[in-house]
């Protein structure tokens, strides 16, 4: 198992009720093979540095979770399939 952050940036036209349910809905990928998630943060709708996908705004979500390679690379590409998602960035934590 391998410490992960993972920060997430949906479109501002989700509603931010669904951001917190849809991603523990994703993250069980994570407990289910022996993972655990540390913690869920929803930041809530800022102001983005550029435009991405000509939005201003996006809804920052960052994610603490211990896992195996295999689950975080998996759940990062259902994240790039989904179409409310504007970005994402998976990091492995070396501490």
């Amino acid at each position: 198992m391998r410490a992960y952050e993972l920060m997430v940036i949906f479109n501002p036209t989700v509603d931010e009720r669904t951001v917190a349910p849809s991603m523990e809905k994703l993250l069980t990928l994570v407990t289910q093979n022996g993972g655990t998630v540390e913690n869920v943060d929803v930041w809530g709708k800022r102001r983005l540095a550029y435009e991405i996908q000509k939005q201003s705004e996006g809804i920052y979500v960052l994610v603490h979770m211990n896992t195996t390679p295999d689950v975080a690379l998996e759940i990062n590409r259902q994240l790039t399939l989904n179409e409310s998602v504007m970005r994402t960035k998976l990091l492995r934590n070396e501490a």
